[in-house]
């Protein structure tokens, strides 16, 4: 089957194609600092059979966090303990790349105690605005992108990926929705695309050319006046001219309804895969390697979409926080599906302090 090809990204081997997409686990130290109890998971993410673990979105800055108990690499201090996971998950025999991020809109001000930032004022939950970054806000953001890539290849880990999707502030500046401004990076879709890519100009400038550089983004906002199919495309095609290594399509924001990109509800066979429609748009002009998530729980879905050329990889979140050894399951011959039932419960302790895990399980084990 193509789901247990070897395959390799830039160098960066990988055992088969299946990639756990970036899950914000809440298990960091309070500081942000990486805890056994996250190398923990990681490791029995290797163990469980992925062939690629890309982190949960991890803050380049302080005023970029987006929630409690998240992974932080904003400072130097950050690198012992990350280097400490990294070595654990090759040593298993795993591949980790870690997500960058800046929450932007989302940020949490509670926490950071700074107004949030982004393309152009939006309100925020306590009704306040978000400020309007100058261009030397996006300068300084750009080099703290820089900065958060060269600690992660000094931690160890095979390669980054810049978080571009679901509104935080990179896709927040993609998205018409959002982005109001009338300067460089306002108004058309490569104007918008500008400080992604220089993003990705300045992170390959610090960690050189060997080294993988991945972008999640959005197929779609999903929203009226927003990021459409279209402007992905041509976003993705400006990245592949900038020599971006894999993009991740995701989908949504939260302002997107039932189009959130964790969608609730159980997953019909043939709703699986929520972006099929642009990711065929997209490998019709698009060479590089594209990573696909949303709403895969099955086996069979996943080769289908494989041998139909679709896309080149397959990613899962909630099905491997239900279960982490899903795909090593597959592998062993019990095919079922993903036991996971989309209920997004999992949001519940994780909001909570208690780090992720899968409430629905922990209350059926509970009852028996």
């Amino acid at each position: 089957m193509k789901v247990w090809e070897s395959t390799a990204i830039k160098g960066m081997t990988l055992a088969n194609r299946f990639v756990r997409s970036a899950t914000w686990e809440g298990l960091a130290i309070d500081n942000g600092h990486c805890s056994p109890e996250l190398t923990k998971l990681m490791v029995r993410l290797v163990q469980g059979g992925v062939g690629l673990i890309i982190t949960g979105h991890t803050t380049i800055s302080p005023e970029g966090q987006a929630g409690i108990r998240q992974l932080s690499i904003w400072s130097d201090e950050y690198i012992p303990q990350l280097t400490a996971m990294t070595e654990q998950v090759h040593a298993a025999g795993g591949r980790i790349v870690m997500q960058l991020n800046h929450a932007g809109n989302r940020a949490a001000v509670s926490l950071t105690k700074e107004a949030a930032i982004g393309p152009t004022p939006y309100p925020q939950e306590d009704e306040a605005l978000s400020r309007e970054m100058t261009k030397a806000d996006i300068r300084q953001t750009v080099e703290n992108f820089a900065a958060a890539a060269l600690r992660a290849q000094k931690a160890g880990v095979d390669g980054v990926q810049v978080h571009a999707a679901h509104g935080y502030l990179l896709s927040s500046f993609l998205s018409p929705y959002f982005n109001k401004r009338q300067d460089e990076y306002g108004g058309t879709a490569a104007n918008r695309a500008r400080f992604l890519l220089e993003v990705i100009e300045a992170v390959f400038s610090a960690v050189g050319g060997n080294f993988p550089v991945l972008v999640k983004m959005n197929a779609a906002d999903f929203l009226e006046g927003g990021f459409t199919a279209e402007a992905m495309v041509e976003t993705a095609f400006l990245l592949q001219a900038a020599g971006i290594d894999a993009i991740e399509l995701s989908g949504g924001n939260f302002l997107a309804g039932k189009f959130i990109p964790s969608r609730r509800g159980k997953i019909a066979p043939e709703e699986e895969g929520y972006y099929k429609d642009e990711a065929k748009k997209y490998k019709k002009i698009i060479k590089v390697p594209l990573i696909l998530v949303g709403g895969f729980r099955s086996l069979a879905a996943a080769e289908n979409f494989l041998q139909g050329g679709v896309c080149d990889f397959i990613a899962l979140s909630r099905p491997l926080i239900r279960e982490p050894e899903l795909i090593a399951r597959w592998q062993a011959g019990d095919t079922r599906p993903s036991i996971c039932t989309s209920d997004n419960r999992c949001f519940v302790p994780i909001n909570n302090g208690e780090g992720i895990y899968c409430l629905t399980e922990k209350r059926e084990k509970a009852r028996q």
